[in-house]
């Protein structure tokens, strides 16, 4: 009877690891990412239009490589269109860096 509740114990416990370790290791939805990094801008811009690129891509940056979300907005400034480009860490949807196009 103590093997099975051995056994037990061990299933138990890799189902958990497996588990917890897919749920951190998984990327938030580029729609999710785009929509975080559009309402960042918002706060300070009047934002007119928003893209993102659906697939993940390595970035390099400080020498850190993210996985991240490559995006942009077009914001308005003094009756100006501005395209602006952003990165967006994939797993947090905190954006990393941005680039005036």
């Amino acid at each position: 009877m103590k093997t099975n509740k051995w056994i037990l114990a061990v299933v138990v416990g890799f189902i958990l690891g497996y588990t917890i370790q897919k749920k951190t290791n998984q990327w938030i939805k580029p729609e999710n990412a785009l929509k975080m990094a559009k309402q960042k801008f918002q706060q300070q811009y009047d934002v007119s239009g928003s893209w993102i690129y659906m697939k993940p891509e390595q970035y390099q940056i400080h020498g850190l490589t993210y996985d991240v979300y490559h995006g942009g907005i077009t914001k308005h400034v003094d009756g100006q269109h501005i395209s602006l480009e952003f990165f967006v860490d994939a797993k947090t949807g905190s954006v990393i860096q941005t680039k005036t196009e």
